[in-house]
């Protein structure tokens, strides 16, 4: 089993932030993947489907934790434990400002980097698990960073969000396989988006 946490803020006044693409992601494989509805479990939502690989199928636990995204790992530490997986079972889904907007990482291991989401699941499993890291890009002033991921994506950044999100999910084959160098080329061929400084809107 895989477990895909989203990283967001549950209320509906928080529904379109940056902040919730973790979120997003998460529906948007649940749309494709997933087989049940959503219910309350593990302080959160989670509903099950399965995706088939080269290796045979994968069971999937898609996760939105209600903990609030600074608390994020209440939910996931939760999950983990009763499915007895480890964190090379995790693929947590958040948003980066480091990263330009468009461009998708995947990366296992390694510290926060300021994240607080990231931060919570770090101490709650260890910092081995996966990350799907979402490109939102940066403000270009610190100050402004909390106010801009807590605002709304703007309606011409769904020309690139929209297709991406479509991308995580049609690639996902390739992240249930274990495959996570292939699972980010893959996503960047569905959706491709230039290299570009994280600080500058993009064209």
């Amino acid at each position: 089993m895989l477990i895909l946490a989203g990283l967001g803020n549950p209320e509906p006044k928080y529904e379109k932030n940056r902040h919730n693409v973790g979120f997003m992601a998460v529906d948007a494989i649940a749309r494709k993947w997933g087989t049940t509805p959503w219910r309350a479990r593990f302080q959160g939502l989670a509903c099950e489907g399965q995706v088939d690989t080269p290796n045979g199928p994968v069971k999937l636990l898609l996760l939105k934790p209600k903990t609030y995204y600074n608390e994020a790992g209440r939910a996931v530490g939760e999950a983990m434990k009763f499915f007895k997986l480890t964190p090379a079972d995790v693929i947590v889904f958040h948003d980066e400002i480091d990263i330009a907007p468009g461009r998708f990482r995947m990366k296992a291991g390694g510290g926060a980097a300021g994240n607080n989401g990231i931060r919570s699941v770090t101490s709650q499993i260890g910092d081995a698990f996966r990350r799907g890291r979402i490109g939102v890009g940066h403000p270009g002033d610190k100050a402004m960073v909390m106010h801009y991921v807590l605002g709304d994506f703007h309606k011409v950044e769904h020309q690139w969000l929209d297709p991406l999100l479509d991308a995580v999910t049609d690639a996902l084959p390739f992240a249930a396989a274990g495959d996570d160098e292939r699972y980010q080329a893959e996503v960047l061929r569905l959706a491709p988006s230039p290299k570009a400084d994280p600080k500058k809107p993009r064209e």
